[in-house]
């Protein structure tokens, strides 16, 4: 799990909880009528932006940023280099019985038994990616899109209730409670937006670029295996991906 998505949240909306709990009426900032205009406003328009399942894909995406770990790059060249030892102990051929839960590793194994051309490698890490980023840059432009409309939808709301304060201009005591509620719905957009929506359109990207990382070390990986059949040959080459920090020096190995 990612605690870092999960405590932001929380964080964020305990502060803002926190603070509107120390007014002198909180139960003033709760308005149904704003929460069905901002939110289901925010997701009406979204889906005439964008097809049912592409809305729906998003939303996988994201539940993933809190059930699924991070896959680190140190820890992807760790595999690759096992998996150097192993075909260089065992032959190219052991890895073809190696079992793994990753299909994109499992079809980097594929080539390196196949002993595939170097050209091939690349050809099929370029579409990986290109195809891997396209898909991701439709959840993120979901929650990039979702991100604009809550606070335009706020604003809508807003108009509404104002709208329904000046026909109550008869009766100057319901004025101020009339317009608290008007600009209820500005805040529920603005929260929406900043606490929930761009965040995670920008966890997502954090995360696509990580994994478009992780494809890289993989392919390369491959392509070291073939070329020279070498685990310590392959961790040098394959720890230029990684932050210096991180690399194993040479009495670590």
């Amino acid at each position: 799990m990612d605690l870092a998505t999960l405590i932001g949240i929380v964080a964020g909306f305990g502060l803002v909880g926190a603070t509107i709990a120390m007014g002198p009426d909180p139960g003033g900032f709760i308005d149904i009528p704003s929460v069905l205009i901002v939110l289901g406003g925010t997701f009406a328009a979204t889906l005439i932006c964008f097809p049912f399942e592409e809305f729906l894909q998003a939303f996988k995406a994201a539940s993933k940023t809190f059930t699924s770990k991070r896959t680190m790059p140190e820890e992807v060249v760790d595999v690759m280099v096992q998996i150097a030892e192993i075909s260089r102990r065992e032959g190219i051929l052991a890895l073809e019985r190696v079992e793994t839960n990753n299909p994109l590793l499992k079809k980097a194994m594929q080539l390196i038994a196949d002993n595939a051309d170097p050209e091939l490698i690349h050809s099929t890490v370029v579409i990986e990616i290109s195809s891997m980023q396209k898909r991701h840059g439709i959840n993120i432009g979901v929650f990039n899109k979702m991100a604009a409309l809550a606070p335009a939808m706020g604003m809508l709301g807003t108009l509404i209730g104002l709208i329904q304060m000046l026909s109550q201009l008869s009766d100057p005591s319901a004025l101020g409670p009339a317009m608290a509620v008007a600009l209820i719905t500005t805040l529920y957009g603005t929260i929406l937006a900043n606490f929930i929506f761009s965040p995670l359109a920008t966890k997502l990207k954090s995360r696509s670029t990580q994994e478009s990382m992780n494809l890289s070390i993989i392919f390369e990986g491959a392509k070291s295996i073939l070329e020279n059949n070498n685990p310590r040959l392959v961790y040098e080459k394959l720890s230029s991906f990684l932050a210096p920090s991180v690399r194993k020096h040479e009495e670590d190995k």
